[in-house]
C-alpha cells in the first residue's frame, strides 16, 4: 500500500515561560508528522529538541531522510535501524502506530499488548525560580496531589524548603536537570529527605554522575538526561534507582516499551515523562502509565491550551480521549 509522508512545524506560545536550570522557553516549535495510506492518516508529534539544546541532529532533516523508505512501506521495526533514538524517530514511530490502528480498526494498546489507558494523576511542574517565587507557585497549586519542582544549583535546598512549607500535603518530586555539583549533593539530598521529597531527578550532569554510585541514596534518584533508551542502561547501572522514560528520547513508543522492560529487568523503577507538547505527544505515552511509579505528562498544561479532541485534563488527572484522536477510532 503506497504511503504519503507529510511534515509540518507549528509554533506554540507557552502560557508562562518554562524555566529549568540553564534554559528559559517562551515558546516551542512542534513537528507534526502525518503518514497517509489507503484513505487513513496516522499522526505523531515531537518537540524540536535541536532548537533548544546544542549538538542535536536537525529533526526536520532526519524526518526527510526517511521519506523514501517510509513511503515505500518501512515499518516501526525498520525505523530502529533507519534513525537513531530521538525526536524525529518518535514522531514517525507514533504516526506509524496510529496509522496501523486506523487501518486495522484496532486500538494501539491492543496491537502493543498493553492495557487500555485509564485516568492517571500527572505531576504539575513548578518552574525554576528564587525560593519566594517558587513558594508562591506552590501555594497556588497546593491542592494538586503531585508537584514537581525544578531545582537550580546553589539555591536548590532553599527552594525545597520553601515549596514544602507552601504545599504541606502534596507529594513532591524534584528535578535538578544536572545543575548540582558533587559537593552540593549531600546537602540537597538531606534537605529532600527531611522535607519528604519522594524522588530527586538528575542531580548531577550526565557523564559526571559517578558520585551517585558512592553515596547513600537518602531519597530515590532518577536518571533523565543520563538515560535515553535501552542502550543507556550501562550509563545508569549502580548509580540510579529509577529512569525517566520519554518518547522523545527513546525514539517513540516502540523503543519505550522495550526500554521499560529492559530497565525493570535490571531492578530500575520507572518514571514516565514528556517534553513540551500537546495531547498528540502525550496520548502514546499515556499507554505506558500503568508501568510507571510517577507520571509527568503535563505538557499541555504548560502550553495553556491543547488540540481539539485530545486528552482531557481535570486538575491533575489526565483522562484518555473519547476516541478518534490518536491510537484508536471512535
Amino acid at each position: 500500500m503506497r504511503r504519503e509522508l507529510r511534515c509540518r512545524t507549528e509554533l506554540w506560545t507557552l502560557d508562562e515561560p518554562f524555566v529549568i536550570a540553564g534554559l528559559v522557553q517562551r515558546d516551542t516549535e512542534l513537528i507534526v508528522v502525518e503518514i497517509g495510506a489507503g484513505g487513513h492518516v496516522g499522526r505523531g508529534e515531537t518537540e524540536r529538541d535541536d532548537l533548544i539544546a546544542t549538538g542535536r541532529s536537525n529533526v526536520r532533516q532526519e524526518i526527510e531522510r526517511t521519506r523514501e523508505a517510509i513511503e515505500r512501506g518501512a515499518g516501526r521495526q525498520d525505523l530502529l535501524e533507519l534513525l537513531p533514538a530521538g525526536a524525529a524517530r518518535s514522531a514517525l514511530d507514533c504516526a506509524l502506530w496510529d496509522l496501523e490502528s486506523r487501518i486495522e480498526q484496532t486500538p494501539v494498546w491492543t496491537l502493543a499488548g498493553l492495557p487500555p489507558p485509564r485516568p492517571v494523576t500527572t505531576a504539575y511542574t513548578l518552574r525554576a525560580a528564587p525560593a519566594p517565587l517558587m513558594a508562591d507557585d506552590a501555594s497556588r497549586n497546593s491542592g494538586r496531589p503531585l508537584l514537581k519542582l525544578k531545582l537550580e544549583g546553589a539555591r536548590a535546598s532553599e527552594c525545597v524548603e520553601a515549596v514544602r512549607a507552601a504545599a504541606p500535603r502534596a507529594t513532591l518530586i524534584a528535578d535538578a536537570n544536572g545543575s548540582l555539583s558533587a559537593d552540593l549533593l549531600p546537602e540537597v539530598m538531606e534537605t529532600c529527605e527531611r522535607n519528604a521529597v519522594a524522588m530527586l531527578e538528575q542531580p548531577l550532569p550526565p557523564g559526571a554522575d559517578d558520585a551517585l554510585g558512592r553515596i547513600e541514596h537518602r531519597v530515590a534518584v532518577c536518571a533523565d538526561e543520563s538515560f535515553l533508551h535501552r542502550g543507556s542502561l550501562s550509563d545508569v547501572a549502580g548509580k540510579y534507582d529509577m529512569v525517566n522514560v520519554k518518547l522523545d528520547k527513546t525514539g517513540g513508543l516502540t523503543e519505550a516499551i522495550l526500554s521499560i522492560a529492559a530497565a525493570r529487568e535490571q531492578g530500575l523503577r520507572i518514571m514516565l515523562g514528556c517534553m513540551l507538547g500537546t495531547s498528540l505527544a502525550m496520548a502514546p505515552a499515556l499507554l505506558l502509565a500503568s508501568q510507571a511509579e510517577y507520571i509527568d505528562l503535563d505538557g499541555p498544561l504548560m502550553l495553556g491550551r491543547d488540540r481539539t479532541g485530545g486528552l482531557r485534563y481535570v486538575g491533575s488527572t489526565v483522562h484518555p480521549s473519547d476516541g478518534g484522536f490518536w491510537g484508536w477510532s471512535a
